[in-house]
């Protein structure tokens, strides 16, 4: 059996200090989220230590991880800088990425700004929500869910997020689904990310327009990814978007938005495959 317990360390990068965590031995593979924090991937992680080193990280002002200006929006560019100080601190370019939903996103502007970070890129469901055809729409529900956050809190506001995303439905779901069921320490440090999320980084992410040239352009090979049950939903339409844009097809993850929370060991089967392809 690998030994999935991390080795914890901390980065120091322009306005923040990085938490991460690596684990498992092999290949260097980054999975990375927004705004979910390391957590989220400790199971995906654990079922990938065997055959990878798996290094997971919290986002500035997300978890563990801290940053100055705690006001101020943060930005797909902005975490994409970060990524690219931490895979510089590791030294092993270039890396294969796995990003989920805002961490997709991320990934993209990583290989835009730094191709020669990553060989593999999987983008799991990226909300890039300007590639839609209905994209000044959603654009204004997005303003909406923000608005009602400034005047009426996170609870009216994330009910809002998540009827718009098409998720309210899918936390009740197929009762025979297999279903993530958060630690009380998980479900704290989520509630403690909202703000955050709500205030800074829902409205950068979602604006974040791909260079679709420059992702064309550069030698990582992009993997777009989307959950088996959530077709319609606002993330896996932005993946086919994005997908049909890149010229490639989508790749079917199991589960839903975060299939790997339910299911890491069938998640981790499916991107082992994926990234064995590129080698």
């Amino acid at each position: 059996m690998p030994d999935t317990q991390p080795v914890t360390r901390t980065l120091g990068v322009p306005g923040a200090r990085l938490y991460y965590e690596r684990r498992g031995s092999g290949p260097l593979l980054l999975l990375i989220g927004s705004p979910m924090d390391s957590t989220g991937f400790t199971g995906l992680a654990g079922a990938l230590a065997g055959d990878h080193t798996v290094v997971t990280y919290d986002p500035r002002g997300i978890g563990n991880s801290t940053r100055e200006d705690a006001g101020a929006d943060v930005t797909p560019e902005q975490q994409a800088g970060d990524v690219h100080r931490l895979v510089s601190a590791l030294g092993s370019q270039p890396v294969d990425i796995f990003g989920s939903s805002g961490g997709a996103v991320v990934g993209l502007a990583l290989v835009t700004a730094h191709p020669g970070d990553v060989r593999t890129l999987v983008a799991h469901e990226p909300p890039v929500i300007e590639l839609l055809p209905d994209s000044a729409e959603v654009r204004a529900q997005i303003e909406d869910i923000y608005e009602t956050y400034r005047a009426d809190g996170a609870e009216k506001a994330m009910g809002k997020f998540m009827a718009h995303a098409g998720l309210a439905g899918a936390a009740a779901g197929d009762a025979d689904a297999p279903r993530w069921q958060p630690t009380p320490e998980q479900m704290a440090r989520m509630q403690a990310t909202t703000g955050q999320f709500l205030g800074h980084l829902l409205r950068p992410t979602t604006h974040y327009r791909p260079d679709i040239g420059a992702l064309r352009a550069a030698p990582a090979r992009i993997v777009v990814g989307a959950g088996a049950t959530t077709k319609g939903q606002l993330a896996n339409r932005g993946a086919v978007a994005l997908a049909e844009r890149l010229g490639t097809p989508v790749t079917e993850f199991p589960g839903d938005h975060g299939g790997f929370l339910a299911q890491p060991e069938e998640f981790a089967r499916v991107l082992r495959r994926v990234l064995e392809e590129t080698a």
